[in-house]
């Protein structure tokens, strides 16, 4: 297949990209910085906001994954203009090219808009895509981790200390970022309507203290689990904030999205022939051996 991506620079995108080269697919792929050159990949320089460069992307592809994404944003009007405005504009090169088949990564925070601005980000976003007529697929991946994450790093590098601060309470799932962009390619092949929440197979999720002990036991450490309060969380939230400004990872509006009790997958079982592949302990430790040859930890 021709395949259109965008965020193949990011962290979910490049696991996508790795894929797709590998399987043999023709790869058209957005970056705002140049890239060294790759076999199998065309790289469109210019950003969700450039329609010229959106139109050269989309060029005779028979699908597009859109990836990209805000994750963290000053105020709602940054979620909106990454989040809506951007997935509105991709799809609206794919509409004026004829392109058909539209996969779009959205995020288990769209079930609960009223949450968070970025969860009402990314169900402004679902809601363009329903709009657009195109045949798509919803995507709604659950906590991702794998090779080259920062957002779960935060999490490995409490665990290496032998201490780690948790939401209040809740379960969660989680998948392998290997496991979600296989599901990614899959979708992009087939037709029809779907929304997905896929997860690595964990019947109801995971406690986060069974987590974090999983992620210790993938560090050969144990480790010592507390639970915050939420008013402990918002004010982490306000030093971060303080500290390390627009680079904040604890964010007020990421407080309320963590506080929230349930954030179970529901599932991906109807995807075939797609099944999680990567056992959670098992990704964890190859996660882990990552971050250590890199340096991380």
């Amino acid at each position: 297949m021709r395949i259109a991506i965008t965020g193949a620079t990011g962290f979910v995108g490049g696991h996508v990209l790795g894929q797709a080269v590998a399987a043999g697919h023709d790869i058209r792929a957005l970056t705002r910085r140049p890239q060294p050159e790759r076999s199998g990949v065309t790289w469109v320089s210019g950003a969700l906001d450039d329609p010229a460069s959106l139109k050269a992307l989309v060029s005779g592809s028979d699908a597009i994954i859109h990836v990209a994404g805000v994750v963290n944003a000053a105020n709602r009007a940054g979620f909106a203009a990454g989040n809506i405005d951007g997935t509105k504009a991709i799809l609206t090169a794919a509409s004026a090219a004829g392109i058909n088949r539209f996969v779009h990564v959205s995020s288990l925070a769209a079930r609960e808009p009223a949450l968070s601005d970025y969860g009402w980000s990314k169900a402004g976003a679902e809601q363009a895509v329903l709009a657009s007529g195109l045949d798509h697929a919803v995507v709604r991946p659950p906590a991702i981790y794998g090779p080259g994450d920062r957002d779960m790093f935060e999490l490995f590098r409490m665990a290496a200390r032998g201490v780690v601060l948790l939401p209040p309470g809740g379960r969660f799932s989680v998948i392998a970022a290997e496991d979600l962009a296989r599901l990614l390619l899959t979708l992009a092949s087939q037709t029809g309507h779907q929304r997905v929440e896929p997860d690595d197979g964990m019947p109801n999720g995971w406690d986060h203290a069974d987590f974090a002990r999983a992620v210790g036991a993938a560090l050969d450490r144990k480790v010592r689990t507390v639970a915050m309060p939420r008013a402990i969380l918002t004010l982490g939230a306000k030093l971060d904030r303080l500290i390390r400004r627009s680079d904040a990872r604890l964010t007020a509006d990421r407080v309320r999205y963590m506080c929230h009790p349930d954030w179970v997958a529901h599932g991906a079982r109807a995807v075939a022939p797609w099944e999680p592949l990567i056992a959670t302990p098992d990704g964890l430790r190859a996660t882990a051996a990552w971050y250590r040859a890199h340096g991380w930890l």
